[in-house]
């Protein structure tokens, strides 16, 4: 049979039927992270006038949601290696949404944390990562999973934008929670009507023995390890940024967005110079290298900023263009290296090592602020990004290796 026609071969080196569906599941996708990135602009405000709200209540609600992501990624990942993705990501939506309708229903802090609890015990960012695999060939894996990468930053930069106001108009963070639980059901919807059927899954005993195939991977454990440190500095910048501009700066929150806005659309202009013409595994690699080159270099910018705009500038868009071409090329290269039949669990596994990095992030940067100050906290996350260099660097032959387990799960 002919191959499938090509959508714009120089730009996406996509099928029309792998474009549909990555834009389907971005969809899918970034009506839940906008939901979930919709309260924290107004999260701590809000319940610090609730009844029972605590410095330490507020924390536990904000944290509480990472808790279940990073307990449930695997289980749910290999779940959805043998019952399907589909039907494991609408339970994780389902959660999802059930956490948001009693957060929306709930007239004190308690009800919110154990809301949010519920929204973390939705976990199927690996689940999602893998379906996106299973629609797509390595060819266009890069292009879709940055087309996942932009849904999310989409929804991030909304959710920064619109927050404060939807709060005001819907009744505040009640309001906010019900918004959330309507977008998380449309979703559901989407997934089923919009997102194309995917093959059966073909296990034989997935369990305990997944984990272990992608545990006795070293370059699976390589980029489990990338993505725990790049969340970790993930949330190193957002300890420092906000401070960098609040107080170095002298921003205002309201106007914080003037920096994070043209980053972000640096960021996706990039993205889409780049990735469509980063294909092979090989190429993958050295991007990602070249990519944590380049976040190392906008952190040490950062922590070299004092008062002048155009160094913050420079190392705030150094910093997205670099997170977001690693958040396009990792998912990608695990599910190339990862075997078939496992791919969920080594996703799963993956998206746990984020959350990792965002608890090892958390509590080290709020150390590190109270000691060495915003740029203590910059030059700690420069640090963790050079380290990460010479790992990558040392592991790249081996990450350039196609796994001939990876071949045999996917005939």
């Amino acid at each position: 049979a002919a191959e499938p026609r090509r959508v714009s071969a120089v730009v996406f080196h996509m099928t029309k039927q792998e474009l549909r569906s990555a834009l389907a599941l971005a969809l899918v996708v970034g009506l839940r992270m906008f939901g979930l990135f919709l309260v924290l602009p107004v999260l701590a405000l809000d319940l610090s006038r609730m009844p029972g709200g605590t410095p330490l209540l507020i924390g536990v609600a904000l944290g509480v949601y990472g808790v279940g992501h990073l307990l449930l990624q695997v289980p749910l990942g290999l779940l959805s290696d043998r019952i399907g993705r589909k039907p494991v990501i609408t339970m994780g939506l389902a959660l999802f949404a059930a956490g948001s309708l009693i957060a929306a229903l709930a007239h004190g802090v308690w009800g919110i944390v154990l809301g949010r609890a519920l929204q973390g015990a939705g976990a199927v960012t690996g689940a999602s990562q893998a379906l996106a695999a299973d629609l797509t060939s390595e060819r266009g894996r890069n292009a879709v999973m940055g087309i996942l990468g932009a849904a999310v930053g989409l929804a991030f930069l909304l959710a920064l934008l619109l927050g404060s106001t939807l709060a005001a108009h819907l009744g505040g963070l009640q309001g906010l929670f019900g918004l959330t639980c309507a977008l998380v059901l449309l979703a559901i919807a989407a997934l089923w009507l919009l997102v194309p059927r995917t093959p059966a899954p073909r296990v034989h005993g997935a369990g305990i023995g997944a984990i272990m195939v992608t545990l006795r991977d070293a370059r699976l454990l390589v980029l489990d390890l990338s993505a725990l440190v790049l969340h970790a500095v993930l949330t190193l910048f957002f300890v420092a940024m906000p401070l960098l501009l609040a107080h170095g700066l002298r921003l205002p929150v309201a106007g914080q967005w003037r920096v994070y806005v043209p980053a972000l659309l640096a960021a996706a202009l990039v993205m889409a110079l780049v990735l469509p013409r980063v294909r092979a595994q090989s190429a993958s690699v050295v991007a990602v290298q070249a990519s944590v080159l380049l976040l190392a270099l906008g952190l040490v910018l950062l922590a070299l900023t004092r008062h002048a705009l155009a160094p913050c500038m420079a190392g705030a868009v150094s910093y997205f263009v670099a997170f977001s071409m690693l958040e396009a090329n990792l998912p990608g290269l695990v599910s190339r290296l990862a075997p078939t039949t496992q791919r969920g669990a080594a996703l799963g596994a993956y998206s746990a090592a984020q959350f990792m990095g965002v608890i090892a992030g958390g509590a080290s940067g709020g150390v590190l602020l109270g000691h060495a100050g915003v740029r203590g906290v910059f030059a700690l996350a420069a640090l963790l990004a050079v380290l990460w260099l010479l790992l990558l660097l040392a592991a790249g032959t081996r990450l350039r290796q196609t796994a001939p387990t990876a071949s045999a799960g996917s005939a």
